[in-house]
């Protein structure tokens, strides 16, 4: 009878399955890695900002030929696009995106780089 409780005692349990039937634990196995490969990733952030200024301009030509007051343009200085509505008969901005104010904003920061920040980390 001690033999029986120390065999009991040093496995583990059986689960049941939803049939009734005990199921036998799976042996802790561990899932096979493969080798590691190497993926050679190529940017080339010139090419990347001449397609960003293509895109700027065929959505433009888009724009000018369903006479639809929305421009969109890049700016350097944020390094981001900006998007403008206009109502087409009076030519008032409507809405712009970024705005006005956060433009100028960034284009004087732009022109204090090198007088705040003379090392680049």
């Amino acid at each position: 009878m001690a033999s029986e409780i120390s065999s009991v005692a040093s496995s583990p349990p059986a689960a049941t399955a939803p049939t009734g039937r005990s199921v036998e634990p799976k042996a802790n196995v561990a899932p096979k890695v493969s080798d590691i490969k190497s993926v050679d990733i190529q940017f080339d952030p010139a090419k990347a900002r001449q397609n960003l200024h293509a895109a700027v301009s065929m959505l433009n030509e888009q724009m000018a030929s369903t006479k639809q007051g929305l421009g969109f343009s890049f700016d350097e200085s944020i390094n981001a696009p900006v998007i403008k509505v206009s109502n087409i008969y009076t030519g008032e901005v409507v809405r712009q995106i970024p705005t006005e104010d956060v433009l100028h904003m960034a284009h004087k920061i732009d022109d204090l780089k090198g007088i705040l920040f003379n090392k680049v980390v």
